[in-house]
């Protein structure tokens, strides 16, 4: 056998043949490319951006108390690695806008009473609200500021005898003068995680769908010879696009209803907002896709290289969402690259519309943003379409 093996390999045709495959390798350059930049890049973004771990969430701060006390209380949680100062507000109705428009991560609330009562050695209630669109990070919140308040429990009994510190749910008999902790979870009380994947989910199917059909369907016409047979028609280049992208646009259109009503019947997601919003911006996420996919099948010669440009853009397209995993989640110099992501601000308008019942006063930028990433898109695979009619 392996006389056999040393033969084989050993013989001028089969030398000949591994030669030939690698001068052919050598001159197609955008191969060589695709077989070492992608997986490196690809690997460094994921490493980056699929954590579940997240860290300085922004917080928000409704002093009631204003003694120092209250600024003891509220410097230590802004000072840790888990929380950073998002800003100070009168009240909580304030604080709750701030959190629905996505200002804040988290708020706490420190009340009227809380100095006059640790003095005292009276219990003290300390209201954490958390934005459980996310369940995981409303959690991993939670968890952050028990860690917190345990910590500056500690430190206060060191210095002498203080009050301590227990969660409000915490079972047997309180302490006397203990801070109890009362966390209260927005927009998902259930902490129930399919509601974040699927509106997340759903973005990413208009998208990767929508690319994928358009440039599978645009390069076999190419390969088929049909575009030449279009070119001596009397139809205008205007007409052979708005003709190849309406029925594309329709199924994908009816691909989408279906999905809303997945969300709604299997998942139980709640819908709170506009209907027509959340429309509009299924509408521009599958004008995304289908011009993303046009632009990927005039860059490409064959069905191959096609998926072989899809792999390199899709991938990195969904990690760099927030679809699946929290922006939070990402480093701060990669968090500005998902301005520019279509699927993150139609994620960002699915869940405002479904979950907080935010209105266009509250997602104009998500929904302007989306706009103009479509129009550029839209913009560039018409010219890159003209340019191979040409």
């Amino acid at each position: 056998m392996l006389t056999t093996v040393r033969r084989l390999l050993g013989g001028h045709r089969i030398r000949a043949l591994i030669g030939k495959e690698f001068d052919q390798i050598r001159r197609d350059r955008r191969l060589i490319l695709s077989l070492i930049l992608p997986p490196v890049l690809q690997l460094t973004i994921f490493g980056f951006a699929l954590s579940a771990s997240v860290s300085h969430l922004r917080l928000g701060v409704v002093d009631e108390s204003q003694t120092p006390e209250s600024r003891e209380l509220v410097a230590s949680l802004t000072e840790s690695q888990s929380f950073r100062l998002g800003g100070q507000y009168a009240s909580v109705d304030q604080l709750g806008a701030a959190i629905s428009q996505a200002q804040v991560d988290a708020g706490v609330v420190v009340p009227y009473h809380y100095g006059r009562d640790l003095q005292r050695g009276s219990p003290a209630t300390v209201q954490v609200l958390l934005n459980a669109t996310n369940a995981n990070t409303a959690t991993i919140g939670q968890a952050y500021a028990e860690g917190v308040i345990e910590s500056y429990n500690q430190q206060r009994q060191r210095a002498g005898p203080q009050p301590g510190i227990a969660r409000g749910d915490t079972p047997g008999p309180r302490r006397r003068g203990a801070v109890r902790l009362m966390p209260a979870y927005l927009y998902n009380p259930g902490l129930v995680d399919s509601w974040f994947i699927t509106t997340g989910v759903l973005g990413l199917l208009l998208i990767l769908n929508s690319s994928l059909v358009a440039s599978a369907a645009m390069v076999k016409e190419r390969e088929a010879g049909t575009i030449e047979q279009l070119l001596m028609s009397p139809a205008s280049t205007t007409e052979i696009i708005v003709a190849k992208i309406a029925p594309l646009f329709g199924l994908l259109s009816l691909m989408m209803l279906v999905a809303l009503a997945v969300l709604a019947l299997v998942f139980r997601v709640p819908f709170h907002g506009s209907l027509p919003l959340l429309l509009v911006g299924g509408v521009l996420c599958i004008l995304s896709g289908i011009s993303l996919g046009t632009v990927i099948a005039t860059l490409s010669k064959s069905a191959q290289q096609a998926q072989l440009t899809a792999f390199f853009v899709n991938p990195p397209l969904s990690s760099l969402s927030g679809a699946l995993n929290p922006v939070e989640a990402m480093p701060g110099w990669l968090q500005p690259v998902t301005v520019l992501n279509p699927i993150h601000h139609f994620a960002t308008i699915a869940r405002g519309a479904m979950l907080k019942g935010s209105g266009f006063a509250t997602l104009w930028p998500n929904v302007l943003a989306l706009l103009i990433i479509t129009l550029a898109l839209a913009a560039l695979s018409i010219w890159r379409f003209r340019k191979q009619l040409s």
